[in-house]
């Protein structure tokens, strides 16, 4: 069974909006690259995956966008070929290496993890609110940026019940961002 792993950044007041932490550099793009290659698949809600095609698709052009940094383009690429699955009943339909899936959540997402690979990831605010609930989430790795927001959606806003969890890593960068790495505890 292939693990199913959650990663956001996150401020330290618990913000977890894409743009109230610090701006994105080259150690944690390397960061958030390694963490794309350990996945056999991507999975998004409907506003995650329109956030991040609209961000790292790569253009009809063949190049990279003049306003994307050297350091940049292997995390493009590499959530670009990346094999995507899309939770919304509102979308008609997806594409960029993408499917949609439909129905059930939970049965939905426990027949991806039966699925032979090294794991599937998930971003974002809502679907993972709701996989977490499931208790379907086997990883849970947050990027605390040292900043405070002060506004925005929290980190797992309305979780029904408290979920332990056990430190596996921690990883500290030049920014003062620091990765931890957690699993729920058995």
């Amino acid at each position: 069974m292939r693990p199913l792993r959650y990663s956001i950044n996150v401020t330290l007041d618990g913000c977890c909006h894409h743009e109230a932490g610090l701006p994105p550099d080259d150690e944690s793009m390397r960061y958030w690259t390694a963490e794309m290659e350990r996945a056999d698949a991507l999975l998004f809600g409907r506003v995650t995956y329109g956030m991040m095609e609209s961000a790292w698709r790569l253009p009809a052009t063949g190049t990279w966008p003049d306003w994307m940094g050297e350091w940049e383009i292997p995390f493009a690429e590499t959530i670009d070929r990346a094999k995507k699955y899309v939770v919304s009943s509102t979308l008609s339909g997806v594409d960029w290496n993408a499917e949609l899936v439909r129905g059930d959540l939970g049965q939905a997402v426990r027949q991806l993890k039966e699925e032979p690979g090294g794991g599937l990831w998930v971003g974002g605010v809502t679907l993972p609110l709701a996989l977490a609930d499931l208790g379907l989430i086997d990883e849970y790795v947050f990027l605390v940026q040292p900043v405070l927001a002060g506004h925005g959606p929290t980190l797992l806003g309305g979780l029904r019940e408290r979920i332990q969890l056990e430190l596996l890593d921690r990883h500290e960068f030049r920014s003062g961002a620091v990765a931890l790495r957690y699993r729920p505890a058995r």
